[in-house]
């Protein structure tokens, strides 16, 4: 996260707040399931194979479906030089996709398109194959907060370091009371707003895009 310039972490923090979001609407429509903390999921599973069959099928189901975004979206950034816009296209589909699955009653399709848009959204600020800020899950940037705060009072460190970090988690919370708070109010309606929220980040990481094209361009 501090490796990122201002307008790249106000995306990294509409993003985070959108992965919370998506993971509450998730969360409530598969019924205890997530569609992007797959350390949950693989607890669910773990716990599923001694005791419940259903359980350990679903946890797998969304473990599954999110790896295969980790991939897809890794693989589009690869081969797409605007890789901000190009990863976020491919959130705002599988987003699109879930909604309208979850309005026609396959809520099971609809969470696992969840879980994909949710593994994919992570490529978005990767570089040579390494994830530069965790977007869907938070115990990593939650452990970086209490490090750099130690550090800090250790005096090794700037003492405001920790603000970006605990500013991310605060964000995916934020989304995440949004997101349960309108999937209870609104149902499906909850999701068609996460596509738009992911379309309209699509549209701020062309700003990213174009400083990076004009970063990397040769100087005459």
């Amino acid at each position: 996260m501090v490796r990122l310039d201002r307008r790249a972490r106000a995306l990294a923090l509409c993003l985070a707040a959108l992965a919370g979001y998506v993971d509450a609407i998730g969360f409530i429509q598969v019924g205890g399931f997530f569609v992007s903390f797959m350390s949950g999921n693989s607890t669910r599973l773990a716990v599923g194979v001694m005791s419940d069959a259903k359980d350990w099928m679903i946890a797998a189901g969304l473990i599954a479906a999110f790896f295969i975004g980790v991939i897809a979206g890794s693989l589009t950034g690869r081969k797409i030089k605007r890789r901000h816009r190009a990863v976020l296209a491919v959130v705002t589909i599988a987003l699109l996709v879930a909604a309208g699955m979850a309005e026609t009653g396959f809520l099971m399709v609809s969470a696992w398109a969840l879980a994909f848009a949710m593994g994919a959204e992570n490529a978005t600020f990767e570089r040579d194959g390494e994830v530069l800020v965790a977007l869907t899950y938070m115990t990593g940037t939650f452990v970086k907060a209490g490090q750099r705060i130690a550090a800090a009072l250790a005096g090794d460190a700037d003492k405001y370091a920790w603000i970006p970090h605990m500013l991310l988690w605060l964000a995916l919370i934020a989304g995440a009371v949004i997101g349960a708070a309108m999937q209870v109010q609104f149902g499906t309606l909850s999701l068609w707003c996460a596509a738009g929220v992911a379309a309209a980040c699509f549209l701020a990481a062309g700003v990213l895009d174009t400083q990076r094209a004009v970063s990397t361009a040769p100087q005459a």
